[in-house]
């Protein structure tokens, strides 16, 4: 039977150690993917030093994916062998279940997880896409953010994102532009034309002592509401305070990249729900068929969405992972960790 190395996590608060294991064979609704490339993510350090989402050991993390199908299964048409992808690997769903996560060279996934690459998009820049598009779709669904929204700028339907430059929140200012809101995020001053770059409209400095106020000044003279929030960095509370003054006479919505405690709920006039796709298998299922196989694909095509944030490359392959999950635990600032396979 054919082999492959992994990145194996034998154990929690564990380095991950490079092993060979046996390929597996995709299942009908599956693909076999040969990786090329992978991105990290904060929970990546979280399932390898506190055994956060994990429950196989000897397990396989990591979520971001570019790479090319080597196999697809047998209800499977939209991917052929040799077709060039990006792809969710589902290894926090499956709790570690070393098949499906993406710190290998074979990696399996389900098909509605994964979109087409245009010839465009190298797979360093393909990496970037699938946790932080999955992030940022499933925190405006629960906020209530419909799918087909389609705002004009006459609406004058505003969104915050806190948070802007990083990796879920540089995705997140991207897609809300697309959907028609008008987008105010913050970031660091050295950070701001890049945010507009993507799409926010204005951009604040989060460090400002008087950010909160400069933000109800700029969308009162803008004539804007803001009924919806997103927390890519851990500010609910200014947050909270921006659209409690900017809401209008409705619920204003803040969808939390950050844990909610349980005994932190939402405060009067504002739901706060914590980001998460649907815990029902059937829910989010079509979830990730309408982000990866509908939505991303049309606009890869189209290019109306871009890879972000920059990328900065970890050496060493395989060997390289425990690095690179050191470095995104230390803090990165603007900046997308990926290690080529």
């Amino acid at each position: 039977m054919a082999t492959h190395l992994a990145a194996v996590v034998t154990g929690k608060a564990q380095p991950l150690e490079v092993q060979e294991r046996q390929t597996p064979k995709p299942g009908p609704n599956e693909v076999l993917i040969e990786v090329k490339s992978v991105a990290l993510n904060p929970i990546d350090w979280k399932v390898r030093d506190i055994g956060f989402a994990i429950s196989h050991y000897p397990g396989v993390l990591g979520s971001d994916v570019g790479g090319v199908v080597l196999e697809a299964g047998s209800n499977v048409n939209a991917f052929k062998p040799g077709t060039r992808v990006l792809a969710f690997a589902p290894s926090f769903f499956a709790e570690g279940a070393p098949d499906y996560g993406a710190f290998q060279q074979r990696v399996i996934i389900p098909a509605i997880n994964v979109t087409p690459i245009p010839d465009y998009l190298s797979f360093n820049e393909a990496a970037t896409f699938p946790m932080a598009l999955t992030t940022t779709w499933a925190g405006l669904e629960g906020a209530g953010v419909a799918r087909d929204t389609s705002f004009s700028p006459s609406d004058k339907q505003g969104i915050l994102i806190w948070g802007g430059s990083s990796s879920v929140g540089s995705v997140a200012v991207q897609v809300a532009k697309i959907l028609g809101f008008t987008v105010y995020a913050t970031a660091s001053p050295k950070n701001h034309d890049y945010v507009k770059s993507l799409g926010a409209s204005k951009v604040f400095d989060y460090k400002s002592s008087g950010v909160e106020d400069a933000i109800i000044k700029a969308a009162k003279e803008d004539g804007l509401t803001f009924q919806y929030g997103y927390d890519a960095a851990g500010a609910r509370k200014s947050i909270e305070t921006i659209l409690r003054a900017l809401k209008g006479s409705g619920t204003a919505h803040l969808a939390s990249a950050i844990h909610l405690a349980p005994e932190d709920p939402s405060t009067e006039g504002i739901e706060t729900k914590f980001v998460a796709a649907s815990p029902d298998a059937e829910t989010r299922a079509g979830q990730m068929s309408f982000y990866f196989n509908v939505w991303l694909k049309e606009k890869l095509e189209k290019r109306e969405i871009v890879a972000s944030p920059k990328i900065q490359l970890i050496e060493g392959g395989l060997q390289g992972i425990n690095k690179a999950i050191d470095t995104i635990k230390a803090g990165v600032s603007a900046t997308k960790l990926v290690v080529e396979i």
